[in-house]
């Protein structure tokens, strides 16, 4: 599924990775709820930066609890948005997904990851985990215009 974000929302992830670095951040990928089949593109609304709860390792994992996950999926109730995936950044490495990344992913969520060089955000990459072979798989975004949240 090909994944949309407005510019504003690329720049967010990028100041987050560089405000966070040498440690990875993270957070949620808010998109309108999906009432079409799969083939529409995933378009980000917003994103909701998270607190690293990872124990030691900041520098090469994230870990955001599945109580985080269930309270913003409260509060994003009858609100016609959900949580469409997850962002994260990796210090000093390419903006691809590690070994840990695809064996603590779900199926059905987008994830971007960015690489921060040295302190400074670089490369995006998006990535869906196939829910057959439990690997991931890059899919195309791009930046698009800026969509009105369902409110």
């Amino acid at each position: 599924m090909r994944v949309v974000l407005p510019e504003r929302i690329v720049e967010q992830i990028r100041r987050h990775g560089e405000a966070t670095y040498p440690e990875e951040c993270c957070g949620f990928l808010v998109a309108r709820e999906s009432v079409s089949g799969a083939s529409e593109a995933r378009r980000i609304l917003r994103v909701m930066p998270m607190e690293n709860r990872v124990e030691g390792e900041r520098d090469r994992r994230f870990v955001i609890p599945p109580e985080e996950l269930r309270k913003v999926e409260r509060s994003l109730e009858g609100t016609g948005e959900s949580v469409a995936g997850f962002y994260h950044s990796h210090p000093d490495h390419p903006a691809a997904p590690s070994l840990f990344d695809e064996e603590n992913a779900w199926p059905w969520y987008t994830y971007l990851v960015l690489s921060v060089d040295h302190g400074r955000a670089g490369e995006l990459g998006a990535f869906e985990l196939d829910a057959d072979d439990r690997r991931f798989a890059p899919v195309p975004w791009a930046a698009g215009p800026e969509e009105s949240p369902a409110r």
